[in-house]
C-alpha cells in the first residue's frame, strides 16, 4: 500500500497546487446549483393573451377578470376583432387569442352552452400546450360557477356537481425547485467525475510525467486507484457542501430518508463515474480529445437521464438508452431518498445496477491503461 500512499500524496499536491482547478471544482458547481433551479422551471407563467370581446357583457368581463387573476396570463391586447389580435401574435406580443362571440351571455343563459374560440401560437410547443391547458381549465371553472348560479336562480333545476379533493404527496406545494435541486446536484457530481478525472491522466501524457510512472514498479491498479480516490473524496465534499449548504439552507429541502443510505449510494456512483472518466483518459492522447469525448457523453447523460423529460414520455429507443445511463439511476435514487424517504428495500435494484457499472468501467480502465517501458 506504500506506492498508493505516495501516489495519493502526489495527486493531492497537484490538485491543490493548481489555482485554476480549485474554483472549477468547488466554486463553479455550487454557483450552478444556486442559480439553475431558479431558471430550470417547467411552470410557465406570464403568458401573453389577447382577448377579442365581441359581447362586452358582464359574463365576458367576468371571464376576462378570472383569466387575468389566475396569475398565469398577462393581457397584451383587449381588441374588438380577431384581425387586430392576430397582428399581436405575428409580432410576438401575444401567445394566445381568446375570442368571445356576440351574444355570449345571452346564449349561455338561455341555452346553457356557448362556443369560445382559442388560437394558440405553437412555435414554443411547451408554452402553447401549457397555456392552452391553463386557459381550458379556467374556462371550465368559469362554466361551473355559471351553472351553479343558474341552479340557484332556478329552484326546480337540480344541479349535481362532483367535488374533487387533491392531495399532493412528497411535494405538497408543487414547488418545482424541490423536484429539480436534487437532480441538479447529481449532475454536478457527474461533471466533476467525468471532466476532472477524465483530464487527469491525459494531462500527465501531455507534460510527459506519465513516462516516469510507466518505468516505475507501480502496478496498474495502484495507479488507477491513485487517480480515482482524490476525486472520489472531492466529489463527496462538493456533494456535502451543495446538499447542506445550498439544497438544505437556501432552498429548504429537508431529506426524508436515511442520509447514510444516500451517501453510500453516492460513493458507489462516484466509483462508477470516476472509472468512466479514467476510461476516457486512457483512450485520449490530448486534453482537447478528452474534453470533446467527455462533453459528448455528458450531453447524453444529462438529456437522457430524466432530468428535464420524464423517461416514460420518451420513445422506446430513447428509454433503452436512458436505462444504460448511470446518471438515470442516481437521479432516481436521490429523489426517492430525499423526497420520498425510500429505504434500502426500494433501491436494491439500483444498487446492483450501479455495482455493475462500477465493475465494468474500472476494470475496462485498468485493462486499457498500458504501461510501456
Amino acid at each position: 500500500m506504500r506506492p498508493l500512499k505516495f501516489l495519493l500524496k502526489k495527486e493531492f499536491k497537484q490538485i491543490f497546487r493548481n489555482k485554476a482547478l480549485l474554483p472549477m471544482i468547488f466554486v463553479m458547481p455550487l454557483l450552478q446549483l444556486l442559480v439553475m433551479p431558479l431558471a430550470a422551471d417547467y411552470e410557465v407563467k406570464n403568458i401573453n393573451i389577447s382577448i377579442v370581446d365581441n359581447d362586452q357583457s358582464s359574463y365576458s368581463k367576468e371571464l376576462t377578470s378570472k383569466i387575468l387573476a389566475s396569475g398565469y396570463f398577462q393581457l397584451s391586447g383587449y381588441t374588438h376583432s380577431f384581425k387586430e389580435s392576430f397582428k399581436l401574435i405575428e409580432s410576438d406580443q401575444a401567445d394566445l387569442i381568446l375570442e368571445i362571440p356576440h351574444n355570449f351571455e345571452k346564449n349561455l343563459s338561455r341555452n346553457g352552452f356557448e362556443k369560445l374560440f382559442i388560437a394558440v401560437n405553437a412555435i414554443n410547443g411547451t408554452k402553447a400546450g401549457l397555456g392552452g391547458s391553463y386557459l381550458n381549465s379556467i374556462i371550465s371553472d368559469f362554466n361551473q360557477s355559471i351553472s351553479i348560479k343558474a341552479s340557484k336562480n332556478t329552484p326546480d333545476l337540480e344541479f349535481k356537481s362532483i367535488d374533487i379533493a387533491s392531495l399532493n404527496w412528497y411535494n405538497p406545494y408543487m414547488n418545482y425547485k424541490i423536484f429539480m435541486v436534487p437532480a441538479l446536484l447529481a449532475i454536478i457530481v457527474t461533471m466533476i467525475g467525468v471532466y476532472m478525472c477524465g483530464l487527469n491522466i491525459v494531462k500527465e501524457k501531455e507534460i510527459g510525467t506519465i513516462e516516469q510512472i510507466n518505468v516505475s514498479p507501480i502496478k496498474k491498479h495502484h495507479y488507477i486507484l491513485g487517480k480515482l480516490i482524490p476525486f472520489w473524496i472531492i466529489g463527496i465534499v462538493v456533494f456535502t457542501i451543495g446538499f447542506f449548504g445550498i439544497s438544505w439552507l437556501v432552498y429548504g429541502i429537508v431529506p426524508l430518508g436515511n442520509l447514510f443510505l444516500l451517501y453510500a449510494y453516492l460513493g458507489l456512483f462516484l466509483v462508477a463515474l470516476l472509472g468512466f472518466g479514467l476510461l476516457i483518459s486512457t483512450y485520449s492522447e490530448t486534453q482537447q480529445q478528452a474534453m470533446s469525448v467527455s462533453f459528448f457523453f455528458m450531453m447524453i447523460f444529462i438529456l437522457m437521464s430524466g432530468l428535464f423529460t420524464s423517461i416514460d414520455a420518451m420513445p422506446d429507443w430513447a428509454q433503452k438508452i436512458a436505462y444504460i445511463n448511470p446518471v438515470t439511476y442516481f437521479i432516481e435514487v436521490i429523489r426517492m431518498v430525499v423526497l420520498k424517504g425510500s429505504g434500502l428495500v426500494n433501491i436494491t435494484k439500483h444498487i446492483f445496477i450501479m455495482i455493475g457499472f462500477a465493475i465494468l468501467f474500472n476494470t475496462w480502465a485498468i485493462i486499457n491503461y498500458r504501461k510501456t517501458t
